[in-house]
This record gives structure tokens, C-alpha cells and sequence, in this order.
């Protein structure tokens, strides 16, 4: 006699993948469709197509590119964290986009997947990030905490002189007459600088993230 649980199917994860490029929102497809827990309910050219999707088939996670005409993915994630916070964004990033996965972040996005990555991590990131993790890159990390540092010393020298008086040298981050570059960060980002900074690896970034 069969158990009353064997006839209980568990519901795959909804998913809508925003990329301007159909060939790579295909292949991503693809990769996604073949795990019986994720299905790939909509694909989005732009960000006011992922915000509309999300608006009508609710999905649990968005695989978010950053870089799309009309509306980009960190405006697309402003919204769509706005407007159904329980759904997950998981950002779709090239190494060289430091800048707009910083925003992302600020955005509430739930962590960051190279698109070149191989199917087996994207499918893993996707699963972390629905377990509530944030996946992460060591390779995107290293270049977000670069560009981070590299922002703060263009704000200008004066500027950082007329707070240098209010932090101790002692402090490893702070260069000699000059603030720490987490000043003008969110906390997020502070805590991902840190967390790179004292060498974690991406798996125990993600846990430390997902637990504060």
C-alpha cells in the first residue's frame, strides 16, 4: 500500500529570465527547464517587461540582466522589490560591471551569477538564492570591493581631509589624511567589502549575508 505522501508533488520554483538577448535567455531556458523544481514561466527583453511579468504570473525569482534598453535591471529590481518584496532577484552580471551590481545590491537584489558561468552554477545559484542564500562570485566580489574603493577616492581630497579627523589611522582601511572608503557605502556593501577583505570564501559570504 503506497503512502498517503507519494501522490504529493512538490511545486516547482517560478521563474522569469530578463535579458535582451533571446539566444541567451534560450540557452538559460534550457538550462533551468530540465531541473524538475524550476520552471521558466516568462522571458523579459527589457526591464519594463520583467516588472509587467512579475506583475501577472508572480514568480518566486527573476534572473535579472543588468544591462537592457528601456528600463535596466537595477531600475527593474527597484521596482519589482518595491512592488512584491518576496520575490527574488538574482542578477544576471558580466566581471566588468562592478558599478551596476553595487546598485543592484543597494536594490535588494538576493546575490549575483556570471553569465558565462557553467549551467551547473547557475542552476546552483538560482536554488541558493530560492533557499534564501546570496549567491556570490569571488571574481565579481574582488572587482565590486575594487571599484568600491576606487569610487570613494574620486570624491576629491578635500572632502575626505574634513572627515579624517574623526577616524583613527589605526584603522587598516584608512589611508593617511583620508576617511575609510565605507563611509559613503550602504551597509550592504560595507559588509561585502569586509567580508572580501578578510578573505572569505563566496560560500561563506553567502551565509553571513543571509543571516544578518
Amino acid at each position: 500500500m503506497e503512502s498517503e505522501d507519494s501522490s504529493v508533488v512538490k511545486a516547482s520554483s517560478r521563474i522569469i529570465i530578463a535579458d535582451d538577448h533571446p539566444l541567451f535567455r534560450s540557452a538559460i531556458r534550457q538550462t533551468l527547464e530540465v531541473q524538475p523544481d524550476l520552471e521558466v514561466v516568462g522571458e523579459a527583453a527589457d526591464g519594463h517587461q520583467a516588472v509587467e511579468l512579475c506583475r501577472r504570473l508572480r514568480p518566486e525569482l527573476v534572473l535579472m540582466d543588468l544591462r537592457m534598453p528601456e528600463m535596466d535591471g537595477v531600475a527593474a529590481t527597484r521596482v519589482i522589490k518595491c512592488e512584491f518584496p518576496k520575490t527574488l532577484v538574482l542578477v544576471l552580471t558580466a566581471v566588468d560591471e562592478s558599478a551596476g551590481l553595487s546598485d543592484s545590491l543597494e536594490a535588494d537584489a538576493s546575490g549575483y551569477v556570471l553569465k558565462d558561468a557553467p549551467a551547473a552554477r547557475i542552476t546552483d545559484a538560482v536554488r541558493r538564492a530560492l533557499a534564501g542564500e546570496s549567491p556570490l562570485d569571488e571574481k565579481v566580489a574582488m572587482g565590486l570591493l575594487m571599484s568600491l574603493m576606487n569610487r570613494e577616492s574620486a570624491e576629491g581630497e578635500e572632502d575626505r581631509k574634513g572627515e579624517s579627523a574623526h577616524f583613527s589611522t589605526s584603522d587598516p582601511l584608512v589611508e593617511k589624511g583620508g576617511s575609510r572608503p565605507e563611509d559613503s557605502l550602504t551597509p550592504r556593501e560595507v559588509e561585502i567589502l569586509r567580508l572580501v577583505v578578510q578573505g572569505q570564501t563566496n560560500q561563506q559570504i553567502a551565509r553571513n549575508l543571509s543571516s544578518a
